[in-house]
Formats: C-alpha cells, sequence, structure tokens
C-alpha cells in the first residue's frame, strides 16, 4: 500500500506544480511544455485509478495532437505577446469572476458528493463483472448511448464543414483541381513519352519555358 500512496502523491504534486507554471510562466513555449508534463501526470492518477482507457485517451489526444497543435501554432505563428499582456488589469477583475464562478461550482459537486456518495453511480449504466475498464465503457457507449454518440458525430461534423466553408477563400491565382477532368483521365492523357534529341529539352505548355 506504500508504493501506490507514493506515486499518488509524486504524480498529483508535479501536475498541481506544472498547472501552476502554465499560468505563470512567461514564455508561451514553456507553458505549452508544462502543460502537456501535467496532462502526462494526469494520465499516471487515472492509471492509479484504474481507468486505463482515460489515461491512454489522454496521452494519445491532448498530449499528442491538442497540446501539440498548440506547440506548433505559437511557434509558427509571429505573435507580440506584450501587447496582447497590456490588458491584463483591465480584464482582471472579470476573470475572477469567472474563476470564483468555477471555484464555487467545484465545491459544490464536490459536497454534494461528499455528503451523497452514491449519487453519481445511480445514473449510471451497471458495469459487468468480469470485463475491463475499456471493454466496459465500450459496452454502455455502444449500446445504451449509442444514438447520443452518433449525435454528437454529426454535430462534430457539422461544425468541421462549417468551419471549412467559413474560412474557405477563392483564389484566382491558385490552380485548382477538377474532379470530373480527374476521373475522365486515361493513360494516354496521364502519360506522354516524347524522344528528346540530345543537346535539346521540351518546352513546357503551359509556363513556356525550356525544361533540360
Amino acid at each position: 500500500m506504500m508504493f501506490p500512496a507514493l506515486f499518488f502523491y509524486m504524480f498529483a504534486g508535479v501536475c498541481v506544480a506544472c498547472a501552476v507554471m502554465v499560468i505563470a510562466s512567461r514564455n508561451p513555449v514553456h507553458s505549452v511544455l508544462f502543460l502537456i508534463l501535467a496532462f502526462v501526470n494526469a494520465s499516471g492518477l487515472f492509471i492509479l485509478m484504474g481507468a486505463e482507457f482515460l489515461a491512454m485517451l489522454l496521452i494519445v489526444v491532448y498530449v499528442g495532437a491538442v497540446a501539440v497543435l498548440f506547440l506548433f501554432v505559437i511557434m509558427m505563428l509571429d505573435v507580440d505577446f506584450a501587447q496582447l499582456r497590456e490588458g491584463f488589469i483591465q480584464y482582471l477583475p472579470v476573470g475572477l469572476l469567472v474563476g470564483a464562478i468555477f471555484l464555487a461550482e467545484l465545491l459544490l459537486v464536490a459536497g454534494g458528493w461528499v455528503m451523497n456518495p452514491n449519487a453519481g453511480k445511480a445514473i449510471t449504466a451497471p458495469i459487468p463483472g468480469g470485463v475491463s475498464n475499456t471493454e466496459a465503457l465500450g459496452l454502455v457507449l455502444y449500446t445504451t448511448y449509442i444514438h447520443y454518440f452518433q449525435l454528437a458525430g454529426l454535430v462534430l461534423l457539422v461544425a468541421m464543414i462549417g468551419a471549412i466553408v467559413l474560412t474557405l477563400r477563392h483564389r484566382g491565382y491558385v490552380k485548382r483541381q477538377d474532379i470530373n477532368v480527374q476521373n475522365a483521365r486515361t493513360k494516354t492523357m496521364a502519360m506522354d513519352v516524347r524522344k528528346v534529341p540530345a543537346g535539346q529539352g521540351l518546352q513546357d505548355s503551359d509556363s513556356g519555358s525550356w525544361i533540360k
């Protein structure tokens, strides 16, 4: 029993320290790196709780995709962070108010669970015995809540299509492929064999330049 408690305090302490450094760090790249470390330690806590599926999901989705995307965006975009911090004092009261609301909600949820520990278990589907955590989650998700799962997929699909439509810009100088022309291509259209005389080249039909 000593080792689980030791690992719990180690993972929890590092996770809390990294979460503080995400906010306190002045360099945004360092903040993202601390965020990745916080996700890794949170996945360790999930493994200690027996929720291995959530631990792997946290590593694959948040560390492998979201956090890396944040890191690339911060490193590639030339953002003037000094200008962004100019209105920090102005919006500080609003931020403190939002933080207080979130803290009150967390305290209400934690207080309700302490007063009635079985309240959360009453609304969940019964987990059959002899199955792993991941298998039990899949059985519940793809049977009892399959319609909600499909509805969530449709919502994400609509959001993805809307983002593409809103950000798509047609530029005249950008060459685009014609799907009908691509589907109608034959072997004779796809490849043209030419004999090039020695010391000469071919003229490109599109640009008019000579290729040697």
